[in-house]
Parts: structure tokens; sequence; C-alpha cells
């Protein structure tokens, strides 16, 4: 199924529990200082994929007392991934002299930080904190910075072992990485270490065009035992619909970085739980109003992953999934 068709039943009940948690002021109370929070998304407002990320963090300010229109008014904005729109929307936001914003990705906290230096950010998803210049380091944010990363770098590792694991047969594989982020050098510099111990040749190709990547990948798959990975990224995400049907379509067994991927369709994904960050992060904005600096709470890594693996798709591509595979899936979409 594609990401703009996918059901938005989760982002609805979790909007849903968030808003039964909000207790509404009675008249008996003394009025609370209301407290603003900013929430920046690359991505448009029905997108299905951070509506539920976007709910978690909703639901968990509710759980730690902020109550919408009692103590906390929450301004989001989806800025799709167009730089232009994402600095417009960046700006916007610090006009509204927020006590703290909520980031995600470096192709927003990246704006974000054009835009103002001052304003205290939560961030999730960016993949290098320190390389990328938004942290001093991830146990001493320093600055007005903090949040919580995408992956450590190891995890790229495991995409290359799971993709061999699941298609032992396979002797080449090609990387799909966003150029524009330095983690996907970084990205592929770790599989490409993996790569001899496993006896696979890797090729990266830099996400650009939908005609690029479609040639690339076809030029690819003309030799035999060829697999796909596809690294983190904006870019990559943006053409996820296009990647899982050349990887259909070339009969290519593909590891994905997210479990969206194989929710429209892709075989198997290995990654973060973003939903848990974004949660997670409502703890640390909670800290922040609260007075706690961004300079003092140290960048967190995720501690919640999981695998997602599509059965039809394995059957389309005439997979004998591992039964090791199986038992480990997080969920298994037949």
């Amino acid at each position: 199924m594609p990401f703009d068709q996918l059901k938005r039943r989760e982002f609805i009940t979790l909007l849903g529990g968030a808003a039964a948690a909000w207790p509404l002021a009675t008249r008996a109370q003394q009025p609370e200082r209301m407290r603003r929070i900013g929430v920046l998304v690359p991505a448009a407002a029905d997108d299905p994929v951070f509506q539920p990320r976007v709910g978690a963090f909703l639901q968990g300010l509710a759980v730690l007392d902020w109550s919408i229109g009692r103590n906390v008014r929450v301004d989001v904005r989806w800025a799709t991934t167009d730089v232009a729109e994402v600095r417009r929307h960046a700006a916007e936001l610090v006009a509204l002299a927020p006590d703290v914003i909520l980031a995600y990705g470096t192709t927003t906290l990246g704006p974000l930080r054009q835009v103002s230096r001052t304003v205290p950010t939560v961030f999730t998803g960016v993949a290098d904190a320190v390389g990328g210049g938004f942290v001093d380091s991830l146990a001493r944010p320093g600055g007005n910075t903090t949040g919580f990363i995408a992956y450590e770098w190891g995890i790229s590792g495991k995409w290359l072992e799971l993709l061999k694991e699941i298609a032992p047969g396979v002797t080449r594989a090609v990387v799909l990485r966003d150029t524009e982020l330095g983690s996907g050098a970084s990205q592929f510099a770790v599989i490409q270490a993996m790569a001899p111990s496993l006896r696979v040749e890797v090729n990266p190709v830099n996400v650009g065009s939908a005609a690029e990547i479609e040639r690339a990948v076809a030029a690819f798959a003309r030799a035999p035992n060829g697999g796909l990975i596809t690294a983190g990224g904006s870019r990559v995400r943006f053409h996820g619909d296009l990647i899982i049907k050349l990887a259909a379509r070339h009969k290519l067994p593909a590891v994905y970085y997210d479990r969206a991927f194989v929710d429209s369709g892709g075989l198997i994904s290995y990654g973060p739980d973003y939903v848990d960050l974004f949660r997670r992060a409502a703890g640390y904005v909670d800290r922040v109003l609260k007075g706690e600096r961004p300079a003092d709470l140290p960048v967190q890594a995720p501690t919640k992953y999981e695998t997602i693996l599509n059965l039809k798709t394995a059957k389309a591509l005439g997979l004998d999934i591992p039964a090791t595979v199986l038992a480990r899936a997080d969920e298994v979409i037949e």
C-alpha cells in the first residue's frame, strides 16, 4: 500500500488517547501559566508516517500532565521536505517565541538553527548530531539543542547481515544513500567494511532524481545475485514508493531502515522505533519546560529497535525466509 494511502487508525487512536488525558480546567482552579511548544516535521499534514509519531509525542505530553488549552499550546508546522518551506515554517515558529521546539531530522534541524540558536530545541531522528554540528558531544551537547539520534552506526552493518541472511545467494548489493547528509557516506562506510566478511560486493548509488534512481537500479539489476539496501535520509524516504517498485520489478531482495517501507510493500526493515523516539522526546520537552537546559541533557540513542517483515513480498520474490528471522521479527505482514 503506498505511503499516501496507509490507514490513519494508529494516529487517530493516539490522538484520542491523548485527548482523553487532557483535563479541562474548571472555574474553581487557578489559571496556570500557558507554555508554548513548537513542532517542526518534514512532512505534509496528512502524512501517514508522521501522524502516529506526532500523536505519540502529544500523548507523552499528556501523561506528563501537559494539557492542551490548560497549561500548554502546541503549534505544529508540517513543512514537507522542501528546503524553502522548512525554513519558512521554522521562521514562523521562532517568531511565536515558543518555550521549546521539537524538530525531526537533519533536513529540518539545519534550517531551524539557521533561524535561531537560542530557542531551546529537542530533536529526534538526527543520524549524526555531532558531525552535523548540532551538538558539541553526545554527553555534553552545549548550546540550545539536544535530543535523540536516529541510530548508532553499527546498525548499517546489520542491514547487510540481514540481507545475506534472508537471501544467501546475494553476492552484490546496491546501497541507496542520501549524499546531502554526511551520515549517508558514514552508513555506506560501515556496510563496505562489513562486506568482505560476508562475501558481498557493495555499490553506492547517490539518491538524486527519480529518473537517476531508476537508471542506476536498472543498470545494477542487469547482473544476477543482487540485493538492495536503503540507508537513512529524507531523500530516500521521499522516493520510497519508487524504490519499492524498482525492487519488485527487478526481483531484488531489499532491506530498509524504516518500517514505513515494509508497510508499503517492501520486504524487510530493521531500525529504531521512531514512534517511541517521539514519545521519549516528550520527556525532554517536559524537562526543558521545567527549567533544565538542553546543554545539560545528554543526547540519547534509541532503546527500541524493530524488525518488520512482509511475507507477501517474500513469496513474490520466491524467498524462503529462515525460521530464525521469522522468530525474531517484531511484526510479520501477511
